[in-house]
């Protein structure tokens, strides 16, 4: 299985939208771990972690659903660590 990681971030009208629990939502139904939380710059950050094609459908559910706040996102094949259970909201 082609595990991997992938580090996104989301610009745009990305907080106080719903935009992590939409995120959270969507997640639940894929084999996907990671998290999503804001950043003091006002983009999301998405750490994902699971088999290329969960992450690919994942990512492309979150644009489906929240496209309209997106303006710009930016990819980085990462490591996976291994570390994450489930994918969560981080504070």
């Amino acid at each position: 299985m082609n595990i991997q990681g992938r580090l996104v971030h989301f610009s745009g009208t990305v907080q106080g939208v719903g935009f992590r629990y939409t995120a959270r939502q969507l997640a639940r139904g894929y084999s996907i771990t990671g998290y999503v939380k804001n950043l003091p710059d006002g983009r999301v950050e998405i750490f994902v972690e699971g088999p290329a094609d969960q992450i690919d459908a994942f990512l492309a559910d979150i644009r489906k659903r929240m496209g309209h706040y997106i303006t710009a996102e930016e990819q980085e094949l990462r490591q996976p660590t291994g570390k994450f259970t489930s994918f969560d909201i981080q504070f």
